[in-house]
């Protein structure tokens, strides 16, 4: 069986995992209190999440990324997270992590929508999905409760 397609869908979702670990972790280091500690979980669940998904693309056979695209909008998104941040604006920094998690989240929405994917990177998807939604919706819910 050809694995090409899975590997592919799966390194496009590895490489921007990272990016989001990377703007995680940047965000993190500038950040004290609540938000620091909130980055610092995300980064180690995307770190998580694109270890789960490195591990399917070598159990197919294939080759996983292992560096963030550092392209983009999840590139901008998060180098704009790293200027919120230090302009020390709470708000800022929340929409932009919403941003980011926004742009994440669409990533893996397509790629569950893939009718060529094997069912078991399906699964491997969509238990990474997971930990994306629960961080879109925490970074969502973090947003509303600053507005109010």
């Amino acid at each position: 069986m050809d694995n090409a397609h899975d590997i592919s869908v799966l390194n496009t979702l590895i490489r921007t995992t990272l990016d989001s670990y990377k703007g995680f972790n940047d965000a993190s280091e500038d950040t004290e209190g609540q938000h620091g500690q909130f980055f610092r979980q995300m980064a180690g669940e995307r770190s998580q999440v694109a270890s789960q998904l490195q591990a399917q693309v070598r159990a197919l056979g294939g080759d996983p990324e292992d560096d963030s695209s550092f392209t983009a909008a999840a590139h901008r998104g998060f180098m704009d997270l790293k200027q919120a941040v230090m302009g020390n604006s709470d708000e800022a920094v929340i929409e932009e992590v919403e941003r980011g998690e926004d742009y994440l989240k669409a990533k893996y929405e397509t790629a569950l929508e893939d009718s060529e994917l094997s069912p078991a990177t399906r699964q491997i998807i969509e238990q990474a999905y997971q930990s994306v939604r629960k961080g879109h919706d925490t970074a969502s819910a973090m947003k509303h409760q600053m507005e109010g």
